[in-house]
Formats: structure tokens, C-alpha cells, sequence
């Protein structure tokens, strides 16, 4: 495939990362699961904490795969995982089972293939890197907006498990035929070129702007992946907005995950690391002051504070790997990436278990904003001292 189609790339790419991307629509499963098998709101959490973690630990043994075999070999098996994780989930008596299938084999599936078409399209893409890359991530981020209508309406008409089992076969088949065209240009010298800097992750572990920004990412996460797991059940719960509205909201909600992406991106190339972290922070805290106002009709609020939350966890995915390369260089980046995106399981983890605990104990979502303001502060802080090469 020549460089006129090299386009090609970035649709499939979108199109993968939209099926990849239904963890983001958990919310919607969330009730149901609750229901079914009798969960409090922190066993619930668990498949999707487990899920996200799995994913980004998965992250830096597929940077390895990439740099070892085919994209397209290392996609395949990712796909399978994806796959039969989600089909396996349909047969779930107890929450092990669904933690097993769902979380740690469709996780480590995506974990797997998430950083595929990421190199591959940067490599294709050397001299619009940014905007590619944006335009690939949007995928992910606006899965909701495709797949929660489509999980809330399969849970309706034919119950969770075989809603399960529903996805999981059409994933199977869908990534594994989009993922056969996928391989790297054969002329590389452009993006040999585009950057000198070739720091190797020991010596990236080396480097003070790692630890800050490792630190300022899994606070992003710990917000945006919680928010993205209670934003059904805020909805419900205390604004009171009912089900069938709700997976509407998630999809607008999951329109701005993407926008945030080439927005954040365009951003990052154009401010300093720290203001871009400076401005995600704001908004952020801001959002999470408007949320101790939500009540009973309240939607206004509930839609302005959301759509900042994940807006701003949107961009992160865009801000995290922009300033991976901008620091450590490309060389070595599928791997330096990957251990950087090791503060996205820790966030998820650290995230839904705050909010699952809040509101057993405290009956309410509402009061997750207080860990929230005050881990943003402490992000503030630490990124003034990033420095660029």
C-alpha cells in the first residue's frame, strides 16, 4: 500500500479503536450487572477497574511484541483475546468469572493492540504525526457515542449475558479483518530525522520529567476513568434522569472524549507541558466544584461538568503520548510509552475504588469531588517542574 492510501490506515484505525473503546460505555452495563448478580457499587466496579488495568499493564509487553513482529501478527492476537473475553463474559455465574473473562482477557487484549495502529500510523504519518494521531484516538474516546445505544438497546431486548455474547463475536470478527492490512512504509528516514532525541526507558526511569509526568497522567486517569464509571449512575441517581436518556448522554458525553483528543493534541504542540497540564487541571477542578451543586433536575450542571470531565480525560490521551515523544523521542517510543501508560491502570484502579467506597459508605456519587480537587492541586504543583529538553 503506497503513500496516496496510506489514509486507509487511519479509518481502519478509527473503526478498531471504536470496538476497543466499549469499556468506555461500562456505565450502561453497570446497573444491569448489579441487578443480576446482586453487586454492591464497589464489586461492580471491579470488572472495569480490572479491565483498565490489565489494559495498561498489557501496554509495555505489546510495545515489546511491536518491536519484535508484524503489526498485523501482534493485532491478530490481541483480537482473539478482545474477542473471547467479551464471549466469555455471556456464560458469567459470579463476579470472578466476569472479572477472569471480561477484565483480565479482553483487557490484556486491548492492552495488546492499543499501541499498534498508534506506531504504525505515526510512522506513516511522519510530518502530520499530531493531527494523525488525534484523528486515530478520537476512535476510542467516541466509542460511546456508538456503543452505548447499541449495549443499552441489546440489554433491553435480550438481557447483559447475551449482550456479552453479541459483542464479543462481532468483535472477534471485525478486528481481526481490519487488522490484516496493517504494516509499516518501507522508507523510515523522514521519521529518523524528525527527532534527535533517543532516550531508552532505562534511561527514561533516569529522568525527573518521567516520575512528574507518570504522576500527572495517572491523576488524570484516576479522574476521568471514575467519572467514566459513574456517569450513568449519577445520572440516575441523583439527577434522576431515567435509563433510556442516560445512554444518550453517554454518547454526547463520549463526542467531546474525542474532540478532546486533536483538541489536546493541537494544544500540546503549541503551549509549554506545563501550561497545557495547567489549563487540563483547571477545567478539571472546575468541573468538580459544579458537581457538589448536582441534584434532583439539575441536568444543565450535570451536562456542563461532565462534558469537562471527559473532554479533559479525552485530551489526556492525546497530551500523555505528545509529550512521551517530546521528552524521550521516537526511537525508542512504543516502549516508553507503554510504561508510561502504566499510570492509566493505576488511576482506574485507584479511581473506581474512591468512587465505589464513597458511595457505599456516604450513599452518594457527589461527594467524589473532594479527592478529585485535591489530587488536581498536587498535579498543579508537581508539573512546574517539568522541563524540556
Amino acid at each position: 500500500m503506497g503513500k496516496k492510501y496510506r489514509y486507509i490506515y487511519i479509518l481502519l484505525g478509527i473503526l478498531i479503536f471504536i470496538c476497543l473503546g466499549t469499556v468506555y460505555s461500562y456505565s450502561i452495563f453497570r446497573k444491569p450487572l448489579e441487578k443480576a448478580m446482586l453487586l454492591s457499587s464497589t464489586q461492580s466496579s471491579l470488572p472495569f477497574i480490572t479491565f483498565l488495568a490489565f489494559y495498561s499493564f498489557l501496554m509495555p509487553f505489546g510495545g515489546k511484541l511491536i518491536s519484535k513482529y508484524h503489526p498485523k501478527a501482534v493485532m491478530i492476537i490481541g483480537s482473539i483475546m478482545v474477542g473471547t473475553g467479551w464471549f466469555l463474559a455471556s456464560f458469567s455465574k459470579n463476579i470472578y468469572i466476569l472479572i477472569l473473562s471480561y477484565g483480565i482477557l479482553a483487557g490484556s487484549g486491548v492492552g495488546i493492540i492499543y499501541g499498534v495502529p498508534i506506531v504504525v500510523i505515526s510512522r506513516w504519518f511522519p510530518e502530520k504525526k499530531g493531527l494523525s494521531l488525534g484523528l486515530l484516538l478520537s476512535g476510542f474516546g467516541m466509542s460511546p457515542f456508538v456503543t452505548a445505544p447499541i449495549a443499552k438497546k441489546l440489554i433491553d431486548n435480550y438481557g447483559i449475558f447475551t449482550t456479552f455474547k453479541f459483542l464479543g463475536i462481532s468483535f472477534l470478527i471485525i478486528l481481526i479483518i481490519f487488522s490484516l492490512p496493517f504494516k509499516f512504509p518501507k522508507e523510515e528516514a523522514e521519521e529518523k530525522k524528525e527527532n534527535s532525541i533517543s532516550i531508552s526507558p532505562k534511561e527514561m526511569l533516569r529522568s525527573k520529567n518521567f516520575y512528574i509526568l507518570w504522576t500527572c497522567f495517572a491523576i488524570a486517569t484516576f479522574v476521568g476513568l471514575m467519572i467514566i464509571g459513574i456517569t450513568g449512575p449519577v445520572g440516575e441517581d441523583i439527577i434522576e434522569i431515567s435509563s433510556s436518556y442516560i445512554a444518550l448522554y453517554v454518547s454526547l458525553f463520549s463526542v467531546f472524549n474525542g474532540i478532546g483528543r486533536p483538541l489536546f493534541g493541537y494544544l500540546s504542540d503549541k503551549l509549554k507541558p506545563s501550561n497545557i497540564i495547567m489549563l487540563s487541571y483547571v477545567l478539571i477542578f472546575s468541573a468538580s466544584v459544579l458537581v457538589l451543586f448536582l441534584n434532583k433536575g439539575s441536568v444543565l450542571l450535570y451536562l456542563i461538568s461532565f462534558v469537562l470531565f471527559w473532554i479533559n480525560f479525552g485530551g489526556w490521551l492525546s497530551i500523555a503520548p505528545a509529550l512521551t515523544s517530546k521528552f524521550f523521542g521516537n526511537k525508542y517510543y512504543s516502549e516508553n510509552y507503554g510504561i508510561i501508560f502504566t499510570a492509566y491502570g493505576v488511576g482506574a484502579i485507584i479511581g473506581n475504588l474512591t468512587s465505589g467506597i464513597i458511595k457505599d459508605i456516604f450513599g452518594s456519587y457527589r461527594l467524589v469531588s473532594y479527592p478529585v480537587m485535591a489530587f488536581v492541586l498536587i498535579g498543579i504543583i508537581i508539573s512546574r517542574k517539568l522541563k524540556v529538553n
